[in-house]
């Protein structure tokens, strides 16, 4: 029998290289720079950000793969929300109030993953007004 810890760090493991392919191929379209990226992933290590980077990595933390699943979803949405230039919106301005005027990146690259959730919620939102669903 399986404990439930074993189970865990299985998924994760499972998780971790096509998570991380994801992430940094939407750092790539988005244009992000490292420190960016790092703070989006958690990281306050170079070297820890340069192994995943390489893939050399066995099993990310479930903060990790939270944070990227919830810059997939951002990203997922603003390809149904603005297509056209869904990659450029994370660095253009934005006057909603959750973001003041700021680009949206700042707000995610806060360190903080509960950022991310309001960033995604936010994007979320703004599909549910749109005919087509962003989920």
């Amino acid at each position: 029998m399986v404990k439930s810890a074993d189970a865990d760090t299985l998924s994760r493991k499972a998780l971790t290289a096509p998570a991380l392919r994801t992430f940094f191929r939407i750092a790539d379209a988005w244009g992000l720079q490292e420190a960016e990226q790092m703070k989006l992933l958690g990281l306050d290590s170079r070297s820890t950000f340069q192994t995943w980077k390489r893939g050399a990595v066995a099993a990310i933390s479930r903060d990790a793969l939270e944070r990227i699943s919830y810059v997939m979803g951002i990203y997922k949405g603003l390809q149904m929300l603005v297509p056209r230039t869904a990659d450029e919106w994370v660095r253009k301005p934005n006057e909603a109030p959750l973001f003041a005027g700021r680009p949206a990146i700042e707000r995610m690259a806060s360190g903080n993953v509960a950022d991310l959730y309001v960033v995604r919620q936010y994007i979320d939102t703004q599909c549910s007004g749109q005919t087509r669903v962003c989920g």
